[in-house]
């Protein structure tokens, strides 16, 4: 029996901060048995998170880390979709904003008024005042 409606009972906390870490909807995804929160993005692109590296545990007491991937879907669909970065941390937002860093400093972020600027880390902006 599929178990993503147990997965999402379990990871709703998870669910909703990646939900207000993108601005965009979560949802639990089933690939191949392996469970995992998935976010699209545009462009063909997602985020997968686990904490485990074998999907979602199933054990409430698992204090695994996080694993965060960022995926372009391969327009051949007879093949795998192809990882672009990967970030690992205790926490699942911190993962996420390292994974995303990740992204951008290898020049595969896209940006556009689809993807929310608000989600990239802003750069810091010195002397601001003198202007």
């Amino acid at each position: 029996m599929p178990r993503t409606h147990e997965h999402a009972d379990r990871y709703s906390d998870a669910l909703t901060t990646l939900a207000a870490a993108t601005h965009r909807p979560t949802n639990v995804v089933n690939i191949g048995g392996v469970y995992a929160i998935r976010v699209d993005f545009a462009f063909g692109m997602y985020v997968l998170a686990t904490n485990t590296e074998h999907g979602l545990s199933s054990d409430p007491d698992a204090r695994d880390i996080w694993l965060v991937r960022f995926f372009e879907q391969n327009s051949d669909a007879s093949a795998e979709d192809i990882e672009l970065v990967a970030a690992r941390h205790e926490w699942l937002a911190d993962a996420f904003d390292l994974v995303i860093a990740e992204l951008i400093s290898t020049g595969k972020w896209v940006s556009s008024d689809a993807m929310f600027h608000e989600i990239a880390p802003r750069p810091d902006v010195e002397n601001e005042s003198d202007s």
